[in-house]
């Protein structure tokens, strides 16, 4: 088994893990939410990205999966119940993020892994509002070793580079998810417009 094959088998049990210590009542409310993400409604605007604060259809993506996408909308929907704590370290990052929501939970342990998965094969989802920032690492992904773990702090992710290029994106991301936790599409919103601005 390759090693994306193997990280693919560990996120499959940790999120089934989840999943199961929230409790049968609890996963039927999750299947729910991811359905209804990623089913919702019409799109508003003429390219069908506008700003549709409901179906949110920025979070599809070329190349991401319903499921991927429906993720990104239980949490960007319920980012109130996250928190984060970031730490720079000299050559990557340690961070630990968390819900108070055992369904965001289990949305936020399968969207970690699951991305951590694509960066390690290089396979970038291209959702429709991800940074540029995230440019790097599907092409030096190879360059980053990350350890995942799902403790009760939380999903901690420790990523680190001995390419600096990389460093730097990693702790520039690092803030932009920060970010996304404490204040929702509107810091989506707030990041577009300034590199709109400096176009």
């Amino acid at each position: 088994m390759t090693g994306f094959g193997k990280k693919a088998a560990i996120a499959a049990v940790v999120v089934s893990a989840v999943v199961a210590a929230v409790g049968y009542a609890n996963r039927d409310r999750l299947v729910y939410m991811l359905h209804s993400s990623a089913m919702g409604g019409h799109m508003h605007g003429a390219d069908g990205m506008g700003h549709d604060e409901v179906n949110m259809p920025g979070l599809r993506g070329a190349n991401a999966t319903d499921q991927e996408s429906a993720e990104l909308a239980v949490m960007f929907n319920n980012f109130k119940t996250l928190s984060r704590e970031v730490e720079n370290l000299p050559d990557g990052i340690r961070t630990v993020t968390r819900s108070s929501d055992p369904d965001v939970m289990a949305a936020l342990v399968s969207h970690v892994s699951g991305m951590i998965g694509r960066v390690e094969n290089l396979d970038d989802p291209q959702i429709f509002i991800q940074s540029p920032t995230l440019d790097i690492f599907f092409q030096r992904g190879d360059k980053i070793e990350t350890t995942i773990d799902v403790t009760d702090e939380g999903v901690v992710v420790v990523q680190t580079s001995a390419d600096p290029e990389v460093v730097t994106a990693l702790q520039v991301h690092a803030g932009e998810v920060s970010a996304m936790a404490e204040r929702g599409m509107e810091a989506v919103h707030e990041m577009m417009m300034a590199r709109g601005g400096n176009n």
